[in-house]
């Protein structure tokens, strides 16, 4: 797997070009919000004193919710009862831009309610209403022909599975079936163990609880949770899984046993309610509007953090996650400035995950068209790329003293910006010769200028059964020229 070089903010732009068909269980989530200040007479139980009430569309309805919240449009398919809060959720659903409802109403069926009580802050009690008996069979072609009607306009489909019994006894299987048909990817916002009924989905989306009951393995450690996924993916026919896991993030597990781990970003937590359905909803977006899995993965890690740090069910806005990446930029550009010792243990990781790790070295004192296409072709020849960078003092000692034009921090902070770029490193003598022989990258990157010359670096790359590939250079770009052309430029 590769990273992609699309930037966050240009994912961002292009979710307003996504359209998504939502399919599965509607609740009106509730939200009672007051004051325990005594303890009831009658039994050693808290006394709320209500102060406020507020409601608004749950399970399916919030996946949907977030998916127009992000800038997508959005089909929402699901079922209501014949009740006042199936007449609730119609009235919301109809006030919403970008969405297209189609709630069935079936009068033998309860709308699902989830009532939630909150005391400072902290939710203290759930109370559920609800059936969760399978839908009828005269139910559920209403609800096919309400997406195969116009499967074709959208490019992916969520399944928001809660078990209340609309995607229950092999209607989600005739939606992928549906969709492998008209070639649209499926991400599945999972519940319960049976997931055969999830063949052949893009992805799916369990939590720590979920993966367990499904695969009965262990969930604890990184290695835990990429062993379920694995066992979880052969088993059903799943081509990626995205394991939630609260305080400790997400890990995305691909079905060839590479997978990545993404820190939680949630600066404070106030509210978990829903946010499994933020990620969904982003992950089907995001795919929908074309992004690559790794970036999807990045806006759904961030959009979770956001909604976890609201009240009740929240939704991360398109303006919400574009204020998180611009906040957390700079701070990601600067993480990846490492140390010998630091980057030792990042290159065990990824060897550990089978990617191939590649080096280039250089000055980089003014950065040119030139540096830029060594270092985009270097980035398409493997999964991680580190750039070496010659310190002020190794560059006076092979340039002169009036050598670097810019100093080592501001060279480095420029690399880090690139998205092409990793890992940037600094090393004070001529060649980088000591840092390969430590690090042992699978690859090593140099000019094609290079090609019939001595190069040190090569022996010590061959001698552990690495490779040296020379990139083709933009002609006519140095630093050396650049300044040349400068000093030929007249003065004011």
């Amino acid at each position: 797997m590769t990273n992609s070089n699309l930037s966050l903010k240009t994912a961002i732009d292009k979710l307003s070009s996504a359209k998504v068909i939502c399919v599965g269980d509607v609740m009106l989530d509730k939200f009672i919000y007051g004051e325990i200040e005594r303890i009831s007479p009658e039994a050693p139980i808290p006394v709320l004193r209500c102060i406020s009430e507020t409601s608004m569309l749950g399970g399916g309805g919030n996946v949907a919710r977030n998916i127009i919240g992000l800038g997508g449009y959005c089909k929402f398919v699901s079922v209501v009862g014949k009740d006042s809060a199936g007449k609730e959720l119609i009235s919301q659903v109809g006030k919403l831009k970008n969405l297209d409802a189609r709630l069935i109403t079936d009068p033998n069926r309860q709308t699902s309610i989830k009532t939630r009580f909150i005391a400072s802050n902290q939710q203290v009690m759930r109370a559920d209403t609800e059936t969760i008996e399978p839908i009828t069979s005269e139910t559920e072609k209403l609800v096919l022909d309400a997406i195969s009607r116009e499967a074709g306009d959208f490019s992916a489909i969520v399944l928001a599975d809660y078990g209340k019994g609309v995607l229950s006894d092999g209607l989600a299987q005739k939606i992928l079936s549906l969709a492998k048909t008209n070639k649209i990817p499926v991400v599945v916002d999972p519940q319960g163990s049976n997931y055969f009924e999830y063949d052949n989905a893009a992805i799916v989306t369990p939590n720590k609880k979920e993966l367990q009951e499904a695969t009965g393995l262990a969930v604890e450690t990184t290695e835990d949770i990429v062993a379920a996924a694995m066992k979880l993916m052969k088993a059903k026919n799943i081509k990626a899984v995205l394991a939630t896991r609260s305080a400790d993030g997400m890990t995305l597990v691909h079905s060839n046993g590479k997978y990545d781990h993404y820190p939680a970003q949630a600066r404070e937590v106030f509210d978990v309610s829903g946010a499994g359905d933020t990620v969904a909803a982003c992950l089907a977006t995001c795919i929908a509007a074309n992004i690559p899995i790794d970036v999807s993965v990045k806006l759904a890690n961030a959009a979770a953090g956001i909604v976890v740090a609201k009240m009740g069910t929240a939704v991360a806005y398109n303006d919400d996650l574009l204020g998180s990446i611009t906040d957390t930029k700079a701070e990601e550009n600067e993480k990846k400035v490492h140390s010998l010792q630091s980057l030792s243990k990042t290159i065990t990781d990824w060897k550990k995950k089978g990617y191939l790790v590649g080096f280039t070295n250089g000055c980089f004192d003014l950065i040119h068209p030139g540096h830029l296409s060594v270092i985009q072709r270097a980035k398409s020849l493997c999964d991680r790329l580190i750039v070496a960078v010659n310190s002020d003092v190794s560059i006076k000692a092979i340039k002169g003293k009036k050598r670097p034009i810019q100093n080592q921090n501001t060279r480095m902070a420029i690399l880090s910006a690139l998205s092409a770029v990793d890992v940037v490193i600094k090393f004070d003598s001529k060649t980088p010769t000591d840092l390969i022989k430590k690090l042992e990258p699978d690859k090593f990157f140099k000019g094609s200028d290079y090609i019939d010359a001595e190069i040190p670096e090569s022996k010590i790359v061959e001698s552990y059964g690495g490779e040296v590939v020379f990139v083709d250079l933009i002609e006519g770009h140095s630093t050396t020229s650049t300044i040349n052309q400068i000093k030929k430029m007249p003065s004011d």
